[in-house]
């Protein structure tokens, strides 16, 4: 299979040719660009950012700002909001929201399940980087 095909004048990737992490990219692409359509002002200079697993902190505590999956007999990361900073250098860093793929492909079901698994942690990312609730952020179709 090519890797992308031309659709009107379009470059589009061609799904048999993706690999999962490049599929699971573009969920997490697709669930941004939902919530830009709407927090697109908020949402300026944000970072968003994908990772295999989540790093294992040395007390095997996380912090407050990781969104754990507390079902599978142990807090499993799923998601984690990093706020502005400054760095060592003393340069602002913006604020970053990583989607952690792997624990989250273990808990889809589907591709359809695991886009809603995607969609449902960058909203709580993101409300929680607003200060908001997430269905004030994405509100639930009715």
């Amino acid at each position: 299979m090519p890797p992308s095909v031309s659709v009107g004048g379009r470059e589009v990737p061609v799904p048999l040719s993706q690999t999962r992490g490049e599929r699971f990219d573009d969920l997490v692409l697709d669930a941004v660009e939902h919530l830009e359509e709407r927090w697109g002002k908020h949402l300026e200079g944000v970072e968003f950012a994908v990772e295999d697993v989540p790093p294992v902190p040395a007390d095997g505590r996380y912090d407050e700002d990781v969104v754990a999956d507390e079902t599978a007999g142990g807090a499993v990361p799923l998601g984690r909001l990093l706020g502005p900073s400054v760095d060592d250098k003393g340069l602002a860093a913006p604020a970053r929201i990583v989607v952690y793929r792997r624990p989250l492909e273990a808990r889809a079901v589907d591709r359809l399940d695991l886009a809603d698994l995607v969609h449902d942690v960058v909203v709580d990312q993101v409300a929680r980087l607003l200060g908001m609730d997430p269905d004030e952020v994405d509100p639930p179709s009715a």
